[in-house]
């Protein structure tokens, strides 16, 4: 089957087929977290790999934490809301989706970029500390004002449903040695050397790394935040230029994508060869 190209925005198109036929049996499902204000088409070529490499891959978008759609980006209530938007996500493909018939329920997989790494974090039994946010916190709206008052959200959900992870450049702040040693699924761990916006300088994901459990795989990639995202065509960089321009100047996305699409397959294919967590 040859693929077209299908339309999901004035500056994106992606490669497939609208409606294709699922096939197979048994095959391993991963899910797709966005960053803060992102879609869930920001690592397109990612989940595009991972398709072609045989998993089912699922992406929404977080209501009220996308580019179009700011109304909760800034409150504490994302931190509660990401986590139910995958166990929504995981229920429906599980238990209503009219190929479930298709995936292997133990060979469920999580892949989460910068505040979708940290929502990966959670689902995998991490409780954000947000007393410690709280006490470095400048800002008097928004989250900040909410921790200041004294509101702390419900605890997040958890989900063992997920087997093994890929985490890619977390949101830091709320990650802590101590939280992070709850989580017991094996996991693949990403950072940028030189951060971005979420992420601080880099200084922030470079700690959270040395407080991981057990012996994660660790990559360090020298570049900024955004080389994470899927490599940019003409028009989207002409529109949004800041998440299109890497640091340093010259770093290739595009040759670091064959890279990291390959590693991150290879990942899954080994966590969630048998199943086990």
């Amino acid at each position: 089957m040859s693929l077209g190209s299908l339309s999901v925005g004035a500056d994106f198109d992606l490669k497939g087929v609208k409606d294709c036929p699922v096939t197979g049996a048994k095959l391993p499902l991963v899910i797709v977290s966005h960053g803060r204000g992102g879609w869930f088409g920001q690592n397109h070529d990612t989940a595009e790999a991972l398709a072609d490499a045989g998993f089912v891959v699922a992406a929404i978008n977080h209501p009220g934490d996308t580019f179009s759609d700011s109304s909760q980006r800034d409150t504490l209530s994302v931190w509660g809301s990401r986590p139910a938007d995958i166990v929504r996500l995981l229920d429906f493909l599980l238990s209503e989706w009219k190929d479930r018939a298709v995936i292997d329920t133990a060979k469920v997989g999580f892949f989460g970029f910068s505040l979708g790494g940290s929502t990966g974090f959670v689902l995998m039994g991490t409780k954000p500390d947000f007393a410690r946010i709280a006490s470095f916190c400048k800002e008097t709206t928004g989250a900040c004002a909410q921790l200041h008052n004294g509101e702390m959200p419900p605890d997040p959900l958890q989900d063992a449903r997920i087997r093994a992870a890929v985490i890619v450049d977390p949101a830091p702040g709320v990650l802590t040695r101590e939280n992070l040693a709850a989580v017991k699924a094996p996991f693949q761990f990403w950072r940028s050397q030189f951060g971005g916006p979420g992420v601080g300088d880099g200084s922030g994901t470079a700690r959270v790394a040395e407080g991981l459990p057990g012996k994660p795989d660790i990559h360090v990639v020298p570049a900024g935040h955004f080389a994470f995202l899927a490599p940019c065509s003409a028009e989207l960089a002409a529109a949004v230029p800041r998440i299109c321009t890497d640091v340093p100047t010259g770093f290739d996305r595009a040759a670091f994508h064959r890279e990291f699409n390959a590693a991150v397959v290879q990942c899954f294919r080994e966590q969630l060869a048998s199943g086990n967590r």
